[in-house]
């Protein structure tokens, strides 16, 4: 039951091979670096990082790498009850060069069937998905079926409770179109309290780039609180009292990804803990900061007090 969890997560996980010769294209990268990644996975380790009672939804494969990612997660001290192995499945890759480092090339190898498309309503008891203080819905986990009837159903029995949050997350390469994804996650936008995406992700969801009429169209359908994440230009945030633009912190890049899992994980965190909206975005910036100035994801989630060390050097500059 959900008496013990904080953060339920859902969606995919993936072990993830990154480049270590930053800048090195595809023809030059020479060695790579291995850790469990998904964004969903990313987000429960993030907010385990931070002391939370964390689980994900997922499956792995019949194999290896599966045995390897379950692993992981019980070292980052998050709960694998609900991280099922799907039977003659093959667990995904996700593959990285650093160039340029803030906007990587990725290369997934995800063979059909995907074990983390394969969620079933019967995989996660309805109690956790009632109760859970944040149930964590990846919008790449409607893209293909049962994962997509699954998530949807979750998003529908939640209720709308507090706090039911939608990463727009969108990975073309998933869909089978633009238009398809673009129904779906604007149908799930009606199920989420809050809303989290960049400026591409939030045109898919409600279809516009521009970051104020995103938020605003976001808050028509309900959603509570609208991040519009804007890279180097900061994160907006729309809430019933109003916008407010916050700039990141000044971090020198080394990989860009991840960063915004650290994001969700440190949302999270400042959600569970009753902070104002504010302290919360400038926290979940300054993590987003921290991993984006350190190779891999899972393994750069930082703790509480690296977060807030750059805060207090960012407060004093």
């Amino acid at each position: 039951m959900a008496g013990d969890l904080e953060l339920l997560t859902v969606g995919r996980i993936s072990i993830d091979l990154y480049c270590e010769q930053i800048g090195a294209d595809w023809d030059a990268a020479e060695s790579f670096s291995k850790a469990i990644g998904g964004g969903p996975t990313n987000v429960a380790v993030a907010a385990a990082r931070l002391g939370h009672r964390t689980a994900v939804f997922t499956k792995v494969g019949e194999d290896p790498f599966g045995v390897v990612a379950i692993n992981e997660l019980r070292d980052f001290g998050v709960d694998t009850r609900f991280v099922g192995v799907e039977p003659g499945t093959v667990t995904p890759l996700a593959f990285a060069v650093l160039d340029p480092p803030e906007d990587p090339q990725l290369l997934f190898r995800r063979d059909p069937p995907v074990p983390d498309f394969q969620l079933r309503p019967d995989d996660v008891d309805p109690g956790t998905v009632a109760d859970v203080p944040i149930l964590w819905v990846t919008a790449s986990a409607l893209s293909q079926e049962p994962s997509a009837s699954t998530a949807a159903g979750m998003l529908q029995a939640r209720g709308r409770r507090r706090h039911t949050v939608l990463d727009l997350d969108y990975r073309p390469t998933f869909w089978r179109s633009r238009e398809e994804a673009s129904a779906r996650i604007g149908a799930a936008v009606a199920h989420a309290t809050i809303a989290v995406g960049n400026r591409e992700e939030c045109a898919v969801a409600v279809g516009t780039e521009d970051p104020r009429e995103a938020a605003a169209r976001l808050r028509d359908r309900g959603v509570e609180l609208a991040i519009v994440k804007l890279g180097g230009d900061g994160v907006l945030l729309s809430t019933p009292h109003g916008e407010r633009l916050l700039e990141p912190p000044p971090i020198q890049v080394v990989c860009g990804l991840g960063a915004g899992d650290a994001f969700g994980g440190a949302l999270c965190h400042g959600l569970l803990s009753g902070w104002p909206h504010e302290r919360t975005i400038a926290f979940a910036n300054a993590a987003g900061g921290i991993v984006a100035s350190r190779l891999l994801c899972s393994q750069a989630m930082p703790y509480e007090q690296e977060v807030t060390e750059l805060l207090g050097i960012v407060g004093g500059a």
